[in-house]
């Protein structure tokens, strides 16, 4: 069955009237009949959590805590995806005999006795690495760097060897919770391998055998009970001057933009693609206010191929992004709109950040190239038509002061909250005029919907059924249509409930 056509539906412009017209008392009364209504169904903890957060104040912003972060490291083939797999209690990471199957630095979010984290897997360490090791090693280092607390996994049946005496001597400056691991001890005969591991002194040894699951339910209990409810390094910054990451392929004028914004030249600027390798913090006064921008290295194609610090700049890209609150991607003019132009994009999105496109060189643009470019620009860049543009020359300034009114549009619109009372009443007014086609001789209904958060915005549907993708992409067409959220990412996520059996 062919999905909801959102597109065969053009914008009803009496919607925003009608729903201007509602009184407010009204709308609030609906919305608590529809809220009482969803008792007759089965709803979970989690559920009733985000109903009790559901509120009428348009500024209510709702902050979900950043989980704590553990990070497992340590050299190749030491078990740490198979330890990854138990902690989860299902299999997730690869598991392989083969040294070094794990390459990127992934995140899984755990939780053990009721507590959630979040659990980053690495690939292996090797402190003299080249090529795809050293790649390797530098994410290890950035997964220490944004964890609070960090599983040391060594093979307690080959000993400690050099590469894990350099891990060591790193570890030694983290000023976080340490736990050194003796992975592959099966059964009591292997117990004394662990203890000789005292010798590394990073204190005691936890024996484990993530295999057959023994003793990692200790390592966790000991883990828990040191880590912060909250993320140290994860956690949201509220307040200050809002955070700028600037983005986009090498050489594509990021550090030029940030040397004009500044005023003064603060960052390298060279032709050669990839001079900037971490992100360098600025705060700079721009259109009458203060703003925090991270000048980042430029994201290259097929990342899991490059050369170290190749890799490590990536990584602190990534990082750059999910600190920052908006992002501008920096795109070229003079060139064409890249497949890895749409992988950065993609990468904002993925991470929730506001989003301003920032077209670059636009004082070399002649006229051929620009009708190209608006073709361009209509083909692959219409899933993001509602962010912001700004047609600018980094080297030169012109029209940077457009850039300020385009990041608080965005970011104003990533801060939006819509009462759950006007909200209830948009979904009405909408599904009765274009309700949800009937799938399989049911047709899914919308019991109730309410914003669970910002930054960015989140919406949560409780449903009889599960709903189109296409469905669901005209809910978030007609609230922009609505409601602006120009320059933000929507998240639209369904919980389809069933009634309680009487």
């Amino acid at each position: 069955m062919a999905d909801f056509d959102a597109d065969r539906f053009d914008a009803d412009d009496r919607l925003e009237e009608r729903l201007a017209g509602l009184d407010d008392e009204v709308v609030t009364q609906r919305s608590d009949t529809l809220r009482r209504g969803l008792d007759e169904y089965e709803l979970e903890d989690e559920d009733l959590a985000v109903l009790e957060a559901a509120g009428e104040d348009p500024d209510q912003i709702t902050y979900y805590p950043a989980l704590p972060v553990v990070a497992i490291v340590g050299r190749p083939n030491v078990g740490k995806s198979a330890l990854v797999n138990r902690i989860l209690g299902r299999r997730e990471a690869v598991v392989e005999d083969t040294p070094g199957v794990t390459r990127d630095r992934v995140s899984y979010r755990a939780e053990w006795n009721g507590r959630p984290f979040t659990l980053v897997d690495t690939g292996g360490w090797e402190p003299d690495a080249r090529g795809i090791d050293a790649s390797v090693a530098a994410q290890a280092e950035v997964a220490i760097d944004l964890s609070d607390a960090v599983l040391f996994v060594v093979d307690a049946n080959v000993g400690a060897t050099s590469t894990d005496e350099h891990v060591v001597r790193l570890l030694r400056k983290v000023n976080k919770p340490v736990y050194l691991v003796a992975n592959k001890v099966d059964d009591l005969r292997q117990e004394p391998n662990a203890t000789a591991l005292w010798s590394l002194g990073l204190g005691e040894p936890v024996p484990v055998s993530a295999l057959h699951g023994r003793g990692v339910a200790d390592l966790l209990d000991s883990v828990l009970a040191k880590l912060p409810a909250v993320s140290a390094v994860a956690k949201d910054e509220v307040g200050g001057p809002r955070r700028v990451a600037i983005v986009g392929r090498p050489n594509v004028g990021k550090s030029s933009l940030l040397n004009k914004a500044a005023g003064e030249e603060r960052v390298v600027v060279n032709d050669l693609a990839g001079t900037t390798r971490d992100p360098v913090d600025e705060q700079i006064e721009l259109g009458g206010r203060v703003w925090r921008f991270v000048d980042t290295a430029g994201i290259r194609r097929r990342v899991h191929l490059q050369q170290g610090a190749d890799f490590y700049a990536s990584l602190r890209t990534s990082t750059a992004v999910e600190k920052a609150e908006v992002a501008v991607v920096l795109l070229d003019v003079t060139q064409s709109i890249s497949d890895q132009d749409l992988r950065i994009i993609d990468l904002v999105l993925e991470s929730g950040r506001a989003l301003v496109l920032g077209f670059n060189k636009w004082d070399q643009l002649d006229d051929e190239r620009r009708r190209y470019l608006e073709r361009e620009i209509e083909r692959d860049l219409a899933h993001v038509a509602w962010a912001p543009r700004v047609n600018i020359s980094a080297r030169t300034g012109r029209h940077l002061e457009k850039l300020v009114p385009a990041l608080e549009r965005a970011l104003d619109s990533w801060d939006t909250r819509i009462p759950t009372g006007k909200f209830n009443a948009f979904l009405a007014e909408l599904t009765a005029e274009h309700p949800h086609p009937v799938r399989g001789g049911k047709q899914p209904r919308i019991l109730f919907g309410t914003q669970a958060s910002t930054r960015p915005p989140t919406f949560v549907l409780f449903t009889t059924g599960f709903l189109d993708p296409g469905y669901r992409r005209f809910i978030q067409r007609r609230l922009r249509e609505i409601y602006g959220f120009e320059g933000t990412p929507i998240v639209l996520n369904m919980r389809v409930r069933e009634k309680r059996k009487r």
